[in-house]
């Protein structure tokens, strides 16, 4: 739908629809068993951490069919006889080897369960390896759908890439799939035809000629990574390189793009990475993984933010490639005309290494913690490269996007991602915190805070509000609270009580009572605390609702002005 801006003659229509709702928080659904084995984490899959794996895949690009194993390595957290990992059911599973024999299992949806012939102790180390191949999921739409795409370059080569966020790593290989559990380090083995390259996570080992025209690439990464940031691209790649100099030193950045494309992409490249790694140091803190180094490689989907080495498709043009919405050029998201001077996905998928694969959501229902910071961290590359009039005028254009038609915030325990608001709201709202808090040091520091604390980390919802929430010193937890679990928007209603201009929030949110900034036409900004569901005085002298501006530009809240 449209977005009403926050107008007083507008926003009463919001005001009415609130009333007319009944409280909205997360919506009922009706969930599947399948969902259920896919999204809880059941003792059967705490009861082991995994520590490295190692996955061996061989792509056969003709019949669209992949094989090979994968190695893990775990520690038990308890004493236990069964585990699960998953694999989707349309993958075969040829065995499963555990000491030099086969183990028992079965499948239920896309679980697997193995039972091991006698109990593995609290606090050993173990590993098993499953063995499988099948033809795995074609991506109708990647990066949207999950799945392996299939396609060939401008010269009839092929081109193929792997994009499963949201679908789950376990629609290619076989892996404890559930976000909360990180591996701790990863050796990703892909074998393709001879005469192609695959690049991967991490940094490359190794490439070896195999006896039967394919060759293998070996790439290792050191540091944790989630499943679905776990990649194979492969193509017919040219590699070219460089050195920045960050906050840790030095960082290698790598590039791997259709051969045909070296020139535009080192020059592109050129004018956009070096900016963005230094506006993100800026404000989040080191790049989070100088052992892996930072890639870029070319892809024939749009682009995704798989760690260390961040899929690109965005046609080296700056703003949002449109091809897809039949518009094959770039477009700014914003509206505002200020997301046509840089590469969008270059800067997007590029933020997502803070948050998303340095700090990820233990639950898919808190994707809102990968989304949100990463929308938001858009404006301010444009603040570190321009003003910040600029970044929040950027952030203000993303209102256009909002919906407000369900809650940010999803159900937990069954892979399930909450409202699309989480983009474009969720930017919004962390801009209106940094103004609530009125420091923008402070803010600063919250935003490098995070990246240190959770430093390579699965998070809740609670672990990332109270932190902002305590290092403000002020209770945002209502805050986050009401824009967070609700699709409504709190309103601040203004109304003249005893001969005084008078102020109250109507929220869902317990205790909501988030500061506003108003004024004088043509007066300073000042913060007032309307009260919920109850007026209080506006301490403004001289102030009434005929001269009275509410902060709607970095206030995204309904006004009424009776």
């Amino acid at each position: 739908m449209k977005l009403y801006r926050s107008l007083p003659a507008l926003l009463a229509i919001i005001f009415i629809a609130i009333s007319a709702k009944a409280q909205l928080g997360i919506p009922k659904e009706n969930f599947t068993r399948a969902d259920t084995l896919r999204g809880m984490l059941t003792p059967l899959r705490t009861c082991y951490n995994i520590n490295y794996y190692h996955l061996d895949v061989k792509f056969d690009i003709d019949k669209k069919f992949i094989s090979g194993s994968n190695l893990f390595k775990f520690t038990a957290t308890q004493d236990f006889t069964k585990l699960q990992f998953d694999l989707y059911a349309n993958l075969n599973i040829e065995k499963v080897i555990y000491k030099g024999k086969e183990l028992p299992y079965t499948r239920e949806f896309g679980a697997v369960f193995i039972t091991f012939p006698q109990t593995i102790a609290k606090g050993s180390k173990d590993e098993f390896t499953v063995y499988y191949s099948g033809n795995p999921t074609i991506a109708k739409n990647a990066p949207w759908d999950g799945g392996v795409v299939y396609t060939t370059d401008s010269l009839g080569r092929p081109f193929v890439a792997t994009a499963c966020q949201g679908a789950g790593a376990s629609i290619w290989w076989p892996t404890k799939d559930h976000q909360a559990d990180e591996v701790d380090s990863m050796l990703i083995s892909i074998s393709v035809p001879k005469g192609l390259t695959d690049a991967s996570n991490g940094r490359l080992r190794k490439k070896t000629e195999l006896k039967d025209g394919y060759t293998r690439f070996d790439w290792f990464v050191g540091s944790p990574i989630n499943n679905y940031d776990v990649e194979a691209n492969i193509a017919n790649y040219t590699h070219f390189g460089d050195i920045y100099n960050g906050e840790k030193g030095k960082l290698t950045t790598d590039f791997w793009v259709l051969s045909y494309n070296v020139d535009k992409a080192k020059k592109h490249f050129a004018a956009n990475v070096p900016r963005m790694l230094k506006a993100f140091e800026h404000w989040f803190g080191p790049y989070p993984w100088y052992e892996d180094g930072y890639k870029l490689i070319e892809t024939p989907h749009l682009g995704m933010e798989h760690q260390s080495g961040v899929a690109y498709g965005n046609h080296y043009v700056n703003g949002y490639y449109a091809g897809h919405r039949g518009t094959p050029m770039g477009i700014d998201l914003s509206g505002t005309g200020i997301g046509l001077t840089w590469d969008y996905i270059i800067v997007h998928e590029s933020g997502h290494e803070w948050f998303g694969n340095n700090i990820t959501s233990k639950d898919l229902g808190d994707m809102w913690i990968h989304e949100s910071f990463t929308d938001y961290s858009e404006s301010l590359f444009v603040e570190n490269t321009s003003t910040k009039q600029m970044g929040q005028q950027y952030v203000s254009g993303q209102r256009r996007g909002i919906q407000n038609t369900s809650p940010i915030v999803g159900p937990y325990n069954v892979n399930k991602e909450g409202s699309g608001d989480m983009y474009p709201k969720g930017a919004v709202i962390l801009n209106m915190i940094r103004t609530i808090i009125n420091d923008d040091e402070k803010w600063r520091g919250i935003l490098r805070g995070l990246n240190k604390t959770f430093y390579h980390q699965t998070v809740t919802y609670d672990d990332i509000t109270k932190y902002i929430s305590d290092q403000s010193g002020m209770n945002l937890l209502p805050v986050f609270d009401q824009y967070l679990h609700y699709a409504d928007l709190p309103v601040v209603e203004f109304a003249t009580i005893n001969g005084k201009l008078s102020a109250k929030w109507i929220a869902n949110a317990t205790g909501f009572n988030m500061p506003i900034k108003v004024r004088m036409k043509g007066g300073e900004y000042k913060f007032i605390k309307p009260g919920k569901g109850y007026f209080t005085p506006v301490n403004i002298d001289g102030i009434t609702k005929d001269n009275l501006e509410v902060d709607t530009f970095n206030y995204y809240a309904g006004v009424i002005v009776d």
